[in-house]
């Protein structure tokens, strides 16, 4: 599965494309921060976004299209900015008839650390350790949008696909009908998920 994930921004926007394999391995296809002139009036500093993920798309040519879910925030400037990138982000994915998830920050972090309150430094670790880079990518727009690829991945194609095959095999299910590692996994990303429920109003 190839994943395009977007940290939408209209100053800085975030944009990482990883494959991921079955058995969850990832592997970093590209990084990048699209940016935008404060300068420039807002239908073209759209449209700069909007080239550079035109670009992005027909380039790599991705099998899903994860976004960050946007949240109110008391900086109505942000909020509009990241709801206008991710309106443009949904058009141009729609128009190639690619399916697009949203995710909140708490579901990105429990996916990929394990903990749904963790913080960016914390993310963009394990992000660079996923992917066995020798360093955190920057800025940090771009290490989220490669937890957004990596988390949709995971969630959609990698160990809740495993899960649900291992389910359908009585001979990969332990005695006593307990849950195989695969859906513990799933299972534990789940419940870190839920419980972080009440922050992700304040999260960006």
């Amino acid at each position: 599965m190839r994943v395009i994930g977007i940290d939408p921004g209209l100053t800085r926007c975030g944009v990482g494309v990883v494959d991921v394999q079955p058995n969850r391995r990832a592997v970093l296809v590209d990084v990048l921060t699209l940016r935008s002139s404060k300068d420039l009036p807002i239908e073209r500093r759209l449209a700069r976004i909007a080239d550079g993920l035109e670009a992005v798309f027909e380039e790599h040519r991705p099998n899903a299209v994860a976004l960050e879910r946007v949240f109110a925030r008391s900086d109505v400037s942000t909020i509009m900015g990241t709801a206008q990138i991710s309106g443009v982000a949904m058009l141009i994915a729609a128009r190639r008839e690619l399916p697009v998830a949203l995710h909140t920050p708490s579901e990105v972090k429990a996916a990929i650390t394990g903990y749904g309150r963790a913080d960016k430094p914390q993310v963009g670790a394990m992000v660079a350790r996923i992917l066995g880079l020798d360093a955190v990518p920057k800025p940090a727009d771009a290490a989220d949008a490669l937890a957004l690829a990596i988390c949709h991945a995971w969630r959609t194609g990698g160990v809740a696909a495993e899960a649900a095959r291992e389910a359908r095999m009585p001979r990969a299910t332990p005695a006593a009908g307990a849950p195989t590692p695969a859906q513990q996994a799933w299972l534990a990303a789940e419940r870190a998920a839920k419980l972080s429920g009440a922050a992700r109003t304040v999260e960006r």
